[in-house]
C-alpha cells in the first residue's frame, strides 16, 4: 500500500523559494503540510527580472489575472531579446519569440529566404517575424484568440518585472493556501545513518524541523544538497566563461522598450530591463579577462538613467549538480545549478523543476526510477540550455579581445557542434524532445550570430524565384500593416496594467 508523505521543507525564500511554495500550496490543496524557512539576515540575488513565455503557463497554473499581477510586479511585456555587438561590433538582432512568418508547402518560412539570402535578393529577416518586427517600432499587444491566421493571432509575449516584488507577491499567494513561513537561520542538517537521506535541520535558535521531503532553494551555496550532501557538480565554466555580474538599477527611461537588451563588450555583456518604475541593468563578465573596477566603470558608463544604489555584485560558475534529486532532497533555482542569464531562462528552469517534481512525486518509498527519470529529463532540459548560451559566444567574427578569441576559438559540446553543422549545411534544425528553445529561437540565433547555410532545402525549388518574392513579399506586407495598427508599448502598458507609484 502506498504510504503518501505528510510534510514538506523548502528551504529559503527569494523567486526559487517561493515559486516552489506557491506552486505546490495551489496544486496539492492541503494535501501535504508544507513549511518554508528563510533568514531576512541571508539575502537574495533577486535580479532574475527578463523572462521567457513559459512563465505564462506558471501564471496560469496559479490562476492569476495577468493585469493584477503585473501591476503588483511593476511589470512591462517582452517580445524578445536584442543582441547588440555579439557577431561583431556594430551588429544588431532580436531572438524574437513566436513564429517566423508562415510554412509554405513543406518547408518553413525562413528555407525560403535563404535561398533569396544566397542570390543576393532578400529582405531583412526580421521583417518575416510579427514579435521582432513589434519589438523594433516599441509596439505591443497581446494575441488575439479570434484573429485566424493573422499574425496578431500569433504574438508570443513574455514579462518583466521587479524580482524582489514577485517573491513578495508569491509569499502572500502562498501563506493564503496554507504554507507556513518560519523565519530562522539554519545551522545544521541532519542525515540518516542507514541511508543518508535527510532527517531534519536545525535553526541557530535550537528548534529542529523535521520532514518528509526537503526542497533547497538556498541559492548558490546548496545548503542541503551540497553542503551536507555533497552531491557534487558539473563545471561548465570551459564553455561558459562568465562568472562574475553587477547588477545596478537605474531611473526608468523614455525608452520603454518592449524587449530585453544584451550588448555585448569586450569580455561578457550588458543586460537592460526596463520596468514601469525603474530600469533594470547588469554587467555579466568574466573575471578571467576583466577585473571589478573595469567591469563597473563599464556598467556605469551605459546607464540611460541616475543609478538608484550601488552595486550587487554576484559570483557564479555556471553548471549544474551532479543529481538535482538527491535521496529526499531536491534542489530548485540556483541550489540546483546556473546557467548564465543570456537568455532569462532561470525562472523557467526553476518552473520547470517544480512540474518534473509534481508528475514524479513521491511516496514514502522514494522509489529510485521516479529519481532517475527526474535527473534524466533534467539533465537533458539543462544541457540543451547550455548548448543554446554557448551558441551566442561560440560563433562570432570578433576578435578584438582576448574573450572572445578564446570564445570564437573554444571546442564546444558534441551535441551542439551537430547542431551547427547541419543548420550550415542546408539551413535545417529539429528540436529534440521537449527542449525548451524551439527550432525558431534556434533559427534566429544561429542566422543572428552569423551562421548563413551554404544551401538551402531542395524542396524550396518548386517554387520559382517571382513566387518566393511573392510569397515572403506578402509576408512583410502583413505584417507592417499590423504593426502600424498596434499600440506603442507604453500606451497598452499605461492602459492596461499600470502601477501605483510606490508599487
Amino acid at each position: 500500500m502506498t504510504q503518501r508523505l505528510k510534510t514538506i521543507l523548502v528551504v529559503g525564500g527569494g523567486s526559487a523559494g517561493w515559486m516552489t511554495a506557491a506552486l505546490l500550496s495551489n496544486l496539492f490543496q492541503g494535501l501535504y503540510r508544507i513549511r518554508l524557512v528563510e533568514s531576512e539576515d541571508i539575502g537574495t540575488i533577486g535580479v532574475g527580472e527578463a523572462t521567457i513565455p513559459a512563465i505564462k503557463k506558471f501564471n496560469e497554473l496559479l490562476e492569476l489575472d495577468e493585469a493584477d499581477f503585473m501591476r503588483l510586479t511593476q511589470g512591462t511585456f517582452k517580445l524578445g531579446i536584442q543582441f547588440n555587438n555579439w557577431d561583431r561590433i556594430g551588429s544588431s538582432y532580436v531572438h524574437g519569440f513566436g513564429v517566423i512568418g508562415q510554412d509554405l508547402g513543406w518547408l518553413r518560412c525562413h528555407q525560403y529566404w535563404l535561398k533569396m539570402k544566397l542570390h543576393g535578393d532578400a529582405a531583412d529577416f526580421a521583417n518575416l517575424s510579427i514579435n521582432t518586427a513589434a519589438a523594433l517600432e516599441n509596439k505591443f499587444m497581446p494575441a488575439r484568440a479570434d484573429a485566424g491566421d493573422s499574425p496578431i493571432g500569433h504574438i508570443a509575449h513574455a514579462y518583466q518585472f521587479d524580482a524582489g516584488l514577485y517573491a513578495r507577491f508569491l509569499r502572500g499567494y502562498a501563506e493564503d493556501r496554507g504554507v507556513v513561513r518560519q523565519e530562522g537561520k539554519i545551522v545544521d542538517v541532519a542525515l540518516r545513518g542507514e541511508d543518508g537521506f535527510v532527517e531534519s535541520v536545525t535553526l541557530e535558535n535550537g528548534e529542529r524541523i523535521e520532514a518528509d521531503l526537503f526542497i533547497d532553494c538556498s541559492g548558490f551555496r546548496g545548503l542541503i544538497i551540497e553542503q551536507a550532501m555533497n552531491t557534487g557538480y558539473e563545471d561548465w565554466t570551459k564553455w561558459l566563461p562568465c562568472d562574475r555580474a553587477m547588477a545596478l538599477p537605474c531611473a526608468r527611461s523614455d525608452n520603454f522598450t518592449p524587449y530585453t537588451t544584451a550588448t555585448a563588450n569586450g569580455a561578457g555583456w550588458q543586460w537592460r530591463i526596463p520596468l514601469q518604475h525603474r530600469t533594470g541593468n547588469g554587467h555579466v563578465y568574466s573575471s578571467q579577462f576583466m577585473e571589478d573596477d573595469e567591469a563597473e566603470a563599464i556598467l556605469r558608463a551605459n546607464l540611460d538613467g541616475e543609478a538608484l544604489g550601488e552595486p550587487n555584485r554576484i559570483r557564479f560558475t555556471s553548471g549544474k549538480r551532479k543529481r538535482i534529486w538527491n535521496r529526499n532532497c531536491v534542489a530548485v533555482g540556483l541550489s540546483g545549478g546556473f546557467v548564465e542569464p543570456l537568455e532569462s531562462t532561470a525562472l523557467f528552469l526553476i518552473q520547470s523543476s517544480l512540474i518534473r517534481l509534481i508528475r514524479l512525486f513521491p511516496d514514502l518509498s522514494f522509489d529510485q526510477a521516479n529519481i532517475d527519470e527526474f535527473n534524466r529529463q533534467t539533465d537533458f532540459e539543462f544541457e540543451r540550455v547550455r548548448d543554446f548560451i554557448i551558441l551566442h559566444y561560440k560563433v562570432t567574427q570578433r576578435d578584438d579581445t582576448p574573450f572572445w578569441r578564446y570564445c570564437r576559438d573554444m571546442d564546444v559540446p558534441d551535441t551542439l557542434q551537430r547542431k551547427m553543422d547541419l543548420f550550415r549545411a542546408n539551413g535545417r534544425i529539429f528540436r529534440e524532445d521537449e527542449e525548451l528553445f524551439s527550432e525558431e529561437s534556434w533559427i534566429q540565433v544561429m542566422l543572428g550570430q552569423g551562421i548563413i547555410p551554404h544551401g538551402y532545402d531542395p524542396l524550396v525549388d518548386i517554387r520559382s524565384e517571382a513566387q518566393i518574392l511573392q510569397y515572403l513579399g506578402n509576408i512583410e506586407n502583413v505584417i507592417r500593416k499590423c504593426v502600424a495598427v498596434m499600440p506603442t508599448h507604453a500606451d497598452f502598458v499605461g492602459k492596461y496594467c499600470a502601477a501605483t507609484a510606490s508599487g
